[in-house]
């Protein structure tokens, strides 16, 4: 087959793509004609849902490269010395729709997904330091106030105003909002942040806190709401435009990656809290360290696949980073990945611009786009005894306190009593039943390898002596 001619999605060569098929000339269409049927439902799915919120953005492949030495902090292997990590950096609008105009006032999002060797890292992040609100309940009522009134389907600046003045710790952001900087000319011309409070835990098993930050090396410009509203008029992608283009003419954007770095003992002494997303840490206090340079260099060749279904979740951590108890951090840990299991489907991490660049080993099996065929034998769940992937407790990390509380993985088998209960119960039955008992249990079990039979044996003697003895007198009757 030439290797230009073109094909049905199952690669079946096409005679013609220009002409329904049709009876006669000036015939109605036939159902026969799958060419056209296949064109036309491909065409009513083209859609996903766009994002909730930062529908409107624009995205760039590039590198970290660390210049710096915070290896006493960290040991993620993408922050050690002279490191270069690819990455995808995805900027965005925070309030508009897909269609919403660049250069309007508005929060930016600065999303970075990290593909280093221990798997993918996202630090998902705005060009704020802060945010409007410090808990997670009040987070769906604030995106409310910025998206359309249900009855008029207009913008409500009296909904936004009315939050905001019902909420005080929104007054640090909305005067950043406000601001020059937070109408950039362009996603070159800003900062972005990793706003909340990360951990950073050393080879030691030492944790401290940390703030990221991205310096822009392009220097700031911004535009003021004149400059803005002519700008909208002439060109409403101007953003995606002005990284498109540079980055074609190989003028690479860069950013000054730094960190503002507390130990867990200065976090009790801070006179604010130091999880709180509506607060800065003071820089005299705690001084911005420099670690390397990011810097984009690629565009994607394809917007969809490449920016529209990238997908970024601050889940996503690696061993030598971790999270806080940030109360915003801690809900977008799980609502951002629920998002994309919405939007994209089950499997959404095993897209190409999602998917890690190390191995991946997980347990987790069909749905919607599951499109590999892993070679898995016996070992399809965990616990199991076929030499399937275990848990490497070299990766734990240490437990962080909040004041008389330990956050941590708790073995709750170790305090609990898991015999004397199913002991009881085997003792208040009669022989009749215990035999019964065993008879059945031993049927059960009757296919299954030696070595299993003799663990669970063991687990039936831990509830009484009399119990194992009678299944594994029962087990040997039917061999």
């Amino acid at each position: 087959m030439n290797p230009k001619t073109i094909t049905t999605t199952a690669g079946a060569p096409l005679a013609s793509n220009q002409y329904s098929l049709t009876a006669g000339p000036r015939g109605p269409l036939v159902m026969s004609d799958y060419q056209l049927l296949e064109k036309l439902a491909h065409q009513n799915r083209e859609r996903i849902p766009e994002r909730a919120v930062h529908a409107k953005g624009s995205g760039a492949y590039g590198t970290l490269t660390i210049t710096g030495n915070i290896s006493a902090f960290t040991c993620a292997d993408a922050l050690q010395p002279n490191k270069q990590t690819d990455l995808l950096l995805r900027f965005s609008t925070v309030a508009g729709e897909l269609g919403a105009a660049d250069a309007e006032r508005d929060v930016r999002g600065f999303a970075i997904k990290f593909y280093t060797k221990e798997g993918n890292w996202d630090l998902v992040g705005n060009n704020t330091p802060v945010f409007f609100v410090r808990d997670a309940y009040k987070f769906p009522d604030f995106i409310h106030t910025q998206k359309r009134h249900p009855k008029t389907h207009l913008r409500s600046t009296t909904a936004m105003w009315d939050f905001w003045s019902l909420s005080p710790e929104s007054l640090h952001q909305v005067t950043i909002l406000f601001s020059d900087r937070r109408l950039p000319f362009s996603y070159r011309h800003m900062n972005g942040y990793g706003s909340h409070t990360y951990s950073l835990i050393n080879k030691e098993g030492e944790r401290h806190w940390v703030k990221f930050h991205f310096k822009t090396e392009q220097g700031i410009r911004f535009l003021t709401n004149t400059e803005a509203a002519e700008l909208v008029g002439k060109d409403r992608e101007s953003h995606q435009r002005d990284l498109f283009e540079h980055i074609a003419a190989k003028k690479f954007p860069r950013w000054k990656m730094q960190v503002q770095i507390m130990s867990e003992e200065a976090a009790t002494k801070t006179a604010f809290n130091p999880f709180d997303l509506t607060k800065v840490w003071p820089h005299a206090d705690f001084p911005l360290i420099d670690v390397g340079i990011l810097e984009l260099n690629r565009n994607p060749e394809n917007y969809f696949a490449e920016v529209e279904q990238a997908a970024f979740s601050p889940s996503n951590i690696v061993r030598g980073i971790g999270f806080s108890p940030d109360k915003m951090l801690q809900a977008r840990i799980f609502s951002y990945a629920d998002a994309h299991r919405h939007r994209l489907g089950t499997h959404y991490e095993m897209l190409p611009v999602n998917a890690p660049k190390c191995p991946v080993r997980t347990y987790h099996r069909d749905g919607a786009m599951r499109f590999d065929r892993p070679a898995i034998g016996d070992a399809y769940y965990e616990p199991n005894s076929f030499g399937g992937p275990q848990e490497d407790p070299s990766y734990r990390e240490p437990a962080y306190n909040l004041g008389s509380v330990a956050v941590d993985r708790y073995n709750g088998n170790a305090e609990n009593d898991d015999f004397s209960q199913a002991g009881a119960l085997f003792a208040l039955m009669n022989h009749e039943e215990q035999a019964r008992l065993f008879s059945n249990i031993a049927a059960a079990m009757s296919d299954i390898p030696q070595e299993i039979q003799e663990r669970q044996c063991a687990l039936f003697a831990k509830a009484d002596p009399a119990y194992g003895a009678g299944v594994r007198l029962a087990l040997s009757v039917i061999k």
